[in-house]
């Protein structure tokens, strides 16, 4: 009988272990104890890197930008509106390649500074258009925000692609709702054409803040 050895444990190994996991069960089953069977390890050799589930949910959230931002460019003189449109999309991207993608971005904080780069980029583009610093950061992160927050109710209905939980049947909302037509007329919009959707709402966002700041 051969005992199955367990690999050599290291930060990147786990991040790795729990995004793959993230996919099959979901942030709430993800657990430390799950990730450490996977791994055959013990729970307590996981503290070594990680000293809670926040921590390792901030590395996850790191190494989840990384990806993405590997290959995505934008041509130098791009105007701030296409670099926050760019953003949005490719953030939109990343998050919906993961089970619960968008929660586990909500609320963590970064442990690299790969973004600053592009942050630094897209700030000095908006100051250059004529925002006060202060204007851009909010344009910034009411554009992430919006993102952030348009994900989270689309993984709400959609986990992951190609995937519907129940309950969200337009259908047959709309039969429920049938003595307020308006509203029942509206889940068409609101639990399909995600895709639409978020083209629509983000470019609200910089129709938005064009008008509010005059830029």
């Amino acid at each position: 009988m051969t005992t199955r050895r367990s690999p050599k444990l290291d930060k990147k190994l786990v991040v790795e272990t729990a995004l793959r996991l993230l996919n099959e069960v979901g942030l709430d089953g993800l657990t430390l104890r799950a990730i450490a069977k996977e791994l055959n390890v013990q729970a307590p050799a996981l503290y070594w890197h990680f000293k809670n589930k926040q921590a390792l949910l901030d590395e996850m959230a790191t190494e989840m930008y990384r990806r993405m931002i590997a290959g995505a460019q934008l041509p130098p003189g791009a105007t701030w509106q296409e670099r926050l449109l760019s953003a949005q999309r490719d953030l939109r991207r990343a998050l919906l390649g993961y089970r619960d993608g968008a929660k586990v971005f909500s609320g963590s904080r970064f442990t690299g500074t790969e973004h600053a780069a592009a942050m630094e980029t897209t700030l000095r583009a908006c100051v250059e258009a004529g925002f006060e610093l202060s204007q851009a950061v909010r344009a910034l992160s009411t554009a992430f925000l919006f993102t952030l927050g348009h994900v989270t109710e689309e993984q709400g209905v959609q986990p992951l692609p190609g995937e519907r939980r129940e309950g969200f049947d337009v259908e047959e909302r709309a039969a429920r709702m049938a003595g307020f037509p308006l509203a029942a007329a509206a889940g068409a919009d609101l639990f399909q054409g995600f895709e639409e959707g978020f083209e629509e709402g983000v470019r609200l966002v910089i129709a938005g803040i064009e008008a509010r700041y005059g830029v």
